[in-house]
């Protein structure tokens, strides 16, 4: 891989660490945000790594970063709401580069849910993996009109598909999937993350 160690900025002035991978001809591109820091969540864990490594494989641009406090990224922990800041950084990073391509943010656990609440006129589309649904003040993806996938685990151990459905169901142009035999950290189903967003990445981008 391709792959190169990126510093830059959040939108607030905090300095990041992030690992960018450009394919030779990329035809989309993706931001990967990572579950909770407090937990152990970064940039390497499971779901974001095997993202990391087949999407520029299978020519999408790639970048993945440590939200604020963790290993080498400035600043500390902000419960969602300082992160998404990180995320337009991201942001900025990534689209110059791919402007013009779909541009899709994705997220698993915690990376999901401060990705869904980050509305940006450069996205074409968010990936959410396993998202809890507990962010307060909602999610402003939710009534965006922009494509939404929505994967949700068979036995997900804090959001369940039972009772993730009846919350997504009033969102926006948003389709929800069930990743069978999975639970919340996608031990050995880390491949159906990646082909649930390969096939939403070509849709959007047939669409686009």
């Amino acid at each position: 891989m391709n792959v190169e160690r990126v510093l830059f900025k959040s939108t607030d002035g905090l300095k990041l660490v992030g690992e960018l991978n450009i394919p030779d001809q990329p035809w989309a591109a993706a931001v990967l945000a990572h579950p909770h820091p407090q937990y152990g969540g970064s940039m390497k864990s499971i779901v974001i790594s095997a993202l990391f490594a087949a999407l520029p494989a299978a020519g999408v641009a790639a970048l993945r970063f440590n939200f604020r406090g963790v290993e080498g990224s400035e600043g500390q922990f902000e419960d969602g709401r300082g992160e998404r800041h990180d995320i337009v950084g991201a942001i900025d990073v990534l689209h110059p580069i791919t402007e013009g391509l779909p541009f899709v943010l994705a997220g698993w656990s915690f990376g999901a849910d401060t990705s869904l609440s980050v509305v940006d006129e450069r996205l074409t589309a968010w990936f959410a993996v396993a998202p809890p649904l507990r962010r307060d003040g909602g999610y402003a993806a939710a009534t965006d009109t922009r494509p939404k996938l929505v994967a949700v685990p068979e036995h997900d151990q804090f959001r369940s598909p039972s009772s993730a459905k009846p919350i997504l169901s009033s969102w926006t142009n948003t389709d929800v999937e069930i990743v069978k035999g999975a639970d919340h950290f996608l031990v050995g189903r880390t491949d159906k993350a990646v082909e649930l967003f390969l096939d939403f990445a070509k849709k959007v981008d047939e669409a686009s």
